[in-house]
């Protein structure tokens, strides 16, 4: 009886949590870009921008960050507007600002500045306190050659899984 209910309590416990959501996914940033290293960063949002998120209203495909002025910044990132803050609505693309450690921030701008790397947004998402966090990819550009094959090796992949499951049943 004991084991069954350890066994119950780990289920729940694995279970996610219903206030951790992703919001928006940057999917073409792994097939644009080497990605070095990754790191959670708080965004500065508005309340109508908060409840457009709750509605799933946003993008992040052609955003970048940049360090500028000792601050760290998402910029043209979309957040939908939200229709019920008529007055009171945001701007669907203004450049909003990142919170990082300091530590992190100068770590982000040696590597932006002096490496040429390039800060990507990878994930906008609620954590499981329900707060919007954004997660950044420290990463240098793929050139064509990269890219292709980039695509390849996923090509072979699928059809290597495919290959392994018709020899599986026959």
């Amino acid at each position: 009886m004991a084991l069954g209910l350890a066994y119950l309590n780990t289920i729940m416990a694995t279970k996610s949590d219903p206030n951790s959501k992703l919001i928006a996914e940057n999917r073409r940033a792994r097939f644009d870009y080497h990605i070095e290293s990754d790191l959670e960063a708080g965004i500065v949002l508005q309340g109508s921008e908060v409840k457009s998120l709750r509605q799933g209203g946003s993008n992040i495909a052609e955003s970048y960050a940049s360090v500028e002025g000792g601050e760290l910044w998402l910029i043209n990132g979309y957040i939908a507007p939200y229709d019920k803050a008529k007055t009171w609505g945001h701007e669907e693309r203004r450049r909003r600002k990142l919170l990082v450690s300091k530590r992190e921030l100068s770590r982000l701008w040696n590597a932006t500045a002096r490496e040429g790397m390039t800060i990507v947004p990878i994930r906008l998402y609620f954590n499981d306190r329900g707060i919007v966090k954004i997660k950044l990819g420290v990463a240098k550009g793929k050139k064509l050659a990269d890219k292709r094959e980039t695509s390849a090796k996923r090509d072979w992949d699928r059809e290597k899984s495919r290959l392994l499951k018709h020899a599986a049943r026959g």
